[in-house]
């Protein structure tokens, strides 16, 4: 009887002592490195928007926008260098993604963003539109993003939206499009007969 009392004493051991200090510590250090690792990417941000300085000031809506063609309302998700989806400009609140309205006229397009800067873009500015999938921070599926293309400042831009109801997008790509082509041919001619009056 004596033997199998002796292994069950044996068996009985007191449970291991939790190390508050290590755990602490390594809360602490992980909580550190988060902290710097968002540090990074803040003076990241700040570094972009100082090497796009020289991009100007974005237009404003005119004081006679012109009757509207088409509205949506929806998400504005960031702008790019136009055909390099990953190149974020950030300059000028257009790194800055946040609801979005906008307005198609024969004078541009309005874009209206509650909490951040709105900006215009003129007819004559217009490069054209597509459907894409994703775009600097933001990838959806097929389709899911319409990209407007226009010009400011000597550079283009490609700008990414998304509609509330995503079957609006094929519209806006047309329309778009449409005006971008016929203020292309327009400014084209006049610049030619200007040219031929000399």
């Amino acid at each position: 009887m004596t033997p199998p009392l002796i292994h069950l004493a044996e068996a009985q051991k007191s449970a291991p002592v939790t190390d508050w200090a290590a755990r602490i510590g390594w809360v602490v250090g992980l909580l550190v490195f988060v902290v710097f690792v968002y540090w990074l990417m803040r003076q990241g941000w700040k570094w972009r928007g100082t090497l796009q300085g020289d991009l100007p000031e974005l237009p404003t809506t005119p004081d006679a926008p012109g009757t509207p063609l088409l509205t949506l309302t929806g998400r504005y998700h960031g702008s790019t260098t136009a055909g390099q989806w990953l190149d974020r400009i950030v300059a000028r609140g257009l790194g800055t993604r946040s609801r979005a309205e906008l307005t198609l006229t024969d004078q541009g397009l309005d874009v209206v963003r509650p909490g951040a800067a709105d900006f215009f873009v003129p007819a004559a500015a217009l490069r054209g539109a597509r459907l894409d999938k994703g775009i600097a921070g933001k990838v959806l599926t097929e389709g899911g993003l319409l990209i407007v293309t226009w010009e400011h400042g000597g550079r283009q831009i490609d700008s990414g939206f998304r509609s509330d109801r995503a079957d609006e997008h094929p519209a806006w790509v047309e329309a778009l499009n449409e005006l971008s082509t016929t203020e292309h041919h327009t400014s084209t001619t006049e610049h030619t007969e200007t040219e031929g009056a000399r």
